[in-house]
């Protein structure tokens, strides 16, 4: 899939994923975020930080004190992000129904990144919902971003198959 040349405009209300920064950029939201998983509210915050990056959705990280982390299972599974770091992955567990690496943080954050600190993201296609401001999120394709697409942000969006190189 080729790079688009000329990305669609967003409409009013709307952003492009094409207008966020490279490299990513950490900001505070008010929106209203929750997570919903086997029939539990796993996170519910005012206080998440948006991760923004070019051609990608936004992640919403939430702080730990607003997620129910009794419902995560820490794995061994770790990842690195050439911009915020070393990242550290869970399980979410309640009652007999398990998500295999549901979400993710990063521990120690590289410094530009430190606000990320005591923070979780979810990836919405492994929670049974995610919800920006009553609105049901869309995962990205391909999952490796973990992106929460509303109808607030538009694409195209890196993720897919054949957007590798983009």
């Amino acid at each position: 899939m080729p790079r688009p040349s000329i990305p669609p405009r967003p409409g009013p209300g709307q952003e492009s994923v094409w207008d966020y920064p490279r490299p990513p950029a950490a900001e505070p939201s008010t929106s209203h975020v929750v997570v919903e998983f086997a029939g539990r509210v796993i996170a519910d915050s005012r206080r998440a930080v948006r991760v923004l990056e070019t051609s990608h959705p936004p992640s919403y990280y939430l702080p730990r004190a607003d997620v129910d982390v009794t419902a995560i299972e820490v794995v061994a599974h770790r990842t690195f992000c050439e911009f915020k770091g070393r990242a550290a992955y869970g399980d979410l567990v309640v009652g007999d129904r398990r998500s295999r690496l549901a979400c993710w943080w990063y521990p120690d954050p590289t410094p530009g990144f430190t606000v990320l600190r005591d923070h979780v993201t979810f990836y919405p296609s492994r929670v049974d919902r995610a919800l920006v401001d009553g609105e049901t999120v869309t995962s990205s394709d391909g999952d490796f971003y973990g992106g929460w697409i509303t109808s607030k942000v538009v694409g195209p969006f890196k993720g897919a198959r054949g957007t590798e190189l983009w």
